[in-house]
């Protein structure tokens, strides 16, 4: 394997973890007939074959688990080489790979401006996805941290709590069960639901209430994106139950409408989340360190939005939920200044 070189192995550890040629070369950006040649090489410098074509599954043949083993092994090494370099540099440059639920990258990019300020010379990239691949990518090692709702079942990792969220039964404005109070859970039994796809954090959490209530809701439409969802409900599709973070950023004034429904809202944590034996890199332990500030000052000002959180429930209405928006936007702005002085 004298010929090998890493990034011929930083490709085949891509196509592993990822299953396809297609889809590591799109990670990679590179084109499918170069992801394919370079396996091709590899494969002639091992002396082996390293996958094989199971159906239309491409699988790991055995020498090939063992050259991932290895491989990623290698990586960690390097990686924590090239943390000891920068901690001796100072974080002047340098790279941070995160990983979000689709649901935290309506809070995520507003700290990633502030790091971004702060530390200019630090490349970072970020993949948002649901919290099913998040697993899967803690459990192959691919970024430094992750930010997520759902605790990973059997994978020994660190859990920071960073953000409360609030889970919300969100119907059209002009539904039959707008204004009323306590609304009983059976009653949505009748409702068209629109769902998040399989995997995803938020849609665990309400099949684990269904579960519970001994109760089904009749599915009629899944969608991956909070913002589709928003926008089927408010063509008047149906009902789904959303992150109150979703609703924040954009409201859509009088087309959505909050129903007050029993068990609502559901309250959960987001977490940062990293592997126990991880070596965190001095870039990653700074933007921990970032993340938990930004953790600190958020809860300072949710104290002070409660009172406006509670007019919001007592209104029912996202039409008046522009002033509740308008302030914490203003808080938002806020703490992110403290960010930016500290």
């Amino acid at each position: 394997m004298n010929e090998t070189t890493l990034h011929q192995l930083r490709v085949f550890e891509a196509v592993a973890r990822r299953g396809s040629c297609n889809r590591a070369a799109e990670e990679l950006f590179m084109s499918q007939p170069n992801v394919s040649l370079h396996i091709k090489q590899l494969s002639k410098a091992v002396g082996m074959p390293l996958f094989e074509k199971i159906g239309k599954h491409f699988c790991l043949t055995e020498v090939g688990r063992e050259l991932l083993a290895t491989s990623q092994e290698m990586f960690e090494v390097l990686d924590n080489f090239e943390s000891k370099v920068v901690s001796f540099k100072g974080l002047t440059k340098g790279k941070l790979n995160l990983a979000a639920t689709k649901t935290a990258k309506y809070v995520i990019p507003k700290t990633l401006t502030n790091f971004c300020e702060l530390y200019p010379g630090i490349h970072i990239s970020l993949e948002i996805t649901n919290d099913k691949c998040i697993g899967e990518r803690i459990g192959n090692n691919v970024d430094d941290l992750y930010i997520m709702s759902y605790i990973p079942e059997n994978l020994e990792v660190n859990l920071l709590p960073f953000i409360e969220d609030s889970l919300v039964v969100v119907a059209p404005a002009n539904h039959s069960l707008a204004g009323v109070k306590n609304i009983p859970l059976e009653s949505l039994k009748n409702e068209k639901f629109i769902m998040r796809e399989p995997g995803s954090g938020t849609r665990s959490v309400i099949q684990n209430l269904l579960y519970e209530q001994n109760m089904e809701v009749p599915v009629k439409l899944v969608l991956s994106s909070n913002e589709a969802i928003k926008q089927t409900i408010a063509g008047g599709f149906g009902i789904s139950i959303l992150s109150y973070h979703a609703l924040m950023p954009e409201p859509l004034g009088k087309e959505l409408t909050i129903l007050d429904v029993e068990n609502f809202p559901i309250k959960r944590t987001w977490y940062v989340v990293y592997p126990a034996k991880k070596q965190l890199t001095l870039i990653a332990r700074t933007y921990l360190e970032h993340l938990m500030k930004t953790s600190e000052l958020q809860r300072q000002f949710d104290s002070m939005n409660n009172e406006l959180t509670h007019n919001l429930s007592t209104h029912n209405q996202l039409g008046h939920f522009n002033d509740y928006k308008n302030y914490n936007s203003i808080s938002t702005n806020v703490v992110e200044n403290l960010l930016v002085s500290r």
